[in-house]
């Protein structure tokens, strides 16, 4: 069985997405990582980030995996470098790119092929897996959304206000929303599952019971 995760950042998908395949002891599928990934061997190998060809044989030659929260490129763990700025800012063009698309999109596949899986992203239902048998769409409020980013910022020792949480988010979901391939949507068929109010556990303990719904 495939549940996709979808949904703005700061919606706590990330972390509802891990919680979730953990209870259940299933694979977790972290998207947004991968494309990290890829950018910032792109970035250390010097490959320009617009030269779509090279870049689908890069993603198409590295071995991705995942334990846990740690992300591992051929064998090297990588989870605190994909989050520097620097790879943040490399990310975009790379994952706007439609042939790394279509190349991620293969690989994705390929990865959840015969497994129980937990997949997050922004086209997860909506495009890379439109059969799957649960999608849901998490989201919250802006202001619930840039108070969690704003912890978690906080946590890795970087210091913003409420304030500018919100205008970076307000211009990062509108370039979500509005990119070439891979925007930001609900699929058809998705459950719009709202956040605000829950906390984290309440979250996985909804998404168990559509898991379960959907299982019967």
């Amino acid at each position: 069985m495939i549940v996709t995760l979808d949904g703005p950042a700061g919606a706590g998908k990330s972390s509802a997405a891990r919680a979730l395949a953990s209870r259940l002891g299933w694979c977790h599928l972290d998207t947004g990582a991968m494309y990290r990934a890829v950018a910032l061997v792109a970035v250390e190998r010097g490959m320009p980030l617009d030269d779509a060809e090279r870049l689908v044989a890069l993603a198409e030659s590295l071995a991705i995996e995942f334990q846990g929260e740690r992300v591992l490129v051929d064998g090297r763990d990588v989870s605190g470098e994909i989050r520097t700025e620097r790879v943040t800012q490399a990310t975009r063009p790379v994952a706007d790119s439609p042939p790394v698309r279509e190349a991620m999109k293969r690989i994705q596949r390929r990865l959840a092929a015969g497994l129980d899986l937990v997949t997050e992203g922004r086209d997860q239902g909506s495009v890379v897996f439109p059969l799957a048998e649960l999608k849901v769409y998490l989201t919250a409020s802006p202001e619930e959304r840039a108070r969690r980013r704003q912890r978690e910022e906080q946590a890795r020792g970087v210091a913003m206000s409420v304030n500018d949480v919100l205008q970076a988010q307000a211009r990062r979901d509108e370039g979500d929303r509005n990119r070439p391939v891979g925007a930001m949507r609900p699929a058809d068929d998705a459950v719009i599952l709202e956040t605000d109010g829950l906390s984290a556990a309440e979250v996985v303990d909804r998404l168990v019971r559509l898991v379960e719904e959907r299982r019967r």
